[in-house]
């Protein structure tokens, strides 16, 4: 069952309808531009955290903006370390979309502190993977409240087989402390809305889709939605199946959209560049169009390899400087095992089957 939210404080409020605001006249403004490439990283290379910079990349209001690393440094997101921070600030404090990775978690509260010296109140983890949630306990011991959804709770635990090395470096203190759960009765619906800083936010949880306790961050009066990972220009999709995503899940995700923003609502993706809900058609009709290219190919008795040396996403290639060929591997060995469905979520996982 979900948790009923009760803070007992004047920030935290009901679901309330309101009309779509408009974007603040001047804004976005892209303060450093997102890296484009080429890169070329030696084998084996990872991040070099010493030279990741996490600095303002985006204001989207006078008191809301997004903070990123710099380009070239990651070799997992070359286009910009880590995933994008949203930081909500003002005279009620601090709200933080996420909190980037552990090893930067300084140089992240040095960013936030270039904007405002106020109490760290709220993190909202939009997903559970370590380039948004690593820095999560760090926060958690400036004070802030960690929100987020039940499964994404789960997911931040080891898990059942994790490596002895991973089981060391669980922080519990960084695990949401408060929790709900989605709802399919009633997609887009928020979950918890909190007001601060002349701002309305809402945590809406969404249906499995890039993991299975994903959550989205609108910004009511700035019009602009924090969407996490579900889409990404920088690449090919990733649904991080084992932990319960999903890409049928992606689909349902961008046609959430239609409903929850209009033409002019601000969209930031965990990476990649910002768009409007108009850029997610595109992403939809290639993710359909692959989606039943692979369904025919297995049909045909193809197996995984042959799904890997075809040309199925040929039309699609070289749509962004993310195109490696370990991104299109990785999403089409997705698509392969999940055209005949996928295995139930449990606690935030799936057990997924061997493929051949």
């Amino acid at each position: 069952m979900n948790r009923t939210l009760l803070l007992g404080m004047a920030a935290v409020a009901a679901i309330s309808a309101t009309a779509v605001m408009a974007v603040p006249a001047g804004y976005p403004i892209q303060v450093v531009p997102v890296g484009k490439g080429p890169f070329n990283f030696p084998p084996g290379f990872g991040i070099d955290f010493p030279k990741v910079k996490i600095m303002v990349t985006e204001k989207l209001a006078p008191n809301l903006v997004i903070l990123h690393g710099n380009a070239g440094v990651d070799a997992g997101h070359p286009d910009g370390s880590g995933g994008r921070v949203a930081v909500l600030y003002g005279p009620d404090g601090v709200l933080m979309v996420d909190t980037e990775n552990k090893q930067v978690a300084e140089k992240t509260l040095a960013a936030v502190r270039t904007l405002s010296k106020g109490p760290i109140k709220f993190v909202i983890s939009s997903h559970a993977h370590g380039d948004h949630t690593g820095a999560n306990a760090f926060f958690a011991k400036q004070g802030a409240i960690m929100i987020g959804q039940e499964n994404l709770r789960y997911e931040m635990m080891p898990a059942p087989n994790a490596s002895a090395q991973q089981k060391a470096n669980y922080e519990p203190g960084g695990l949401p402390f408060m929790t709900y759960q989605y709802d399919p009765a009633k997609p887009g619906t928020p979950a918890l809305t909190i007001k601060m800083n002349g701002e309305i936010v809402d945590a809406i949880p969404m249906m499995p889709s890039h993991l299975g306790g994903d959550t989205v961050v609108r910004f009511r009066n700035a019009n602009v939605i924090y969407i996490e990972d579900f889409f990404r220009n920088f690449g090919f999709p990733f649904a991080d199946q084992g932990n319960g995503g999903s890409i049928k899940g992606m689909l349902d995700a961008i046609d959430l959209f239609s409903k929850l923003s209009d033409d002019n609502t601000i969209l930031i993706p965990g990476h990649g560049t910002l768009i409007h809900k108009k850029d997610l058609l595109p992403y939809r009709k290639m993710l359909v169009d692959v989606m039943a290219k692979v369904k025919d190919m297995k049909g045909q008795g193809k197996s995984l390899k042959d799904v890997l040396a075809s040309n199925v996403l040929k039309p699609y290639e070289g749509g962004t400087d993310g195109d490696t060929q370990s991104s299109k591997d990785r999403f089409l060995t997705e698509v392969y095992a999940e055209v005949n469905g996928l295995p139930p979520i449990v606690n935030g996982r799936r057990t997924m089957p061997k493929m051949d």
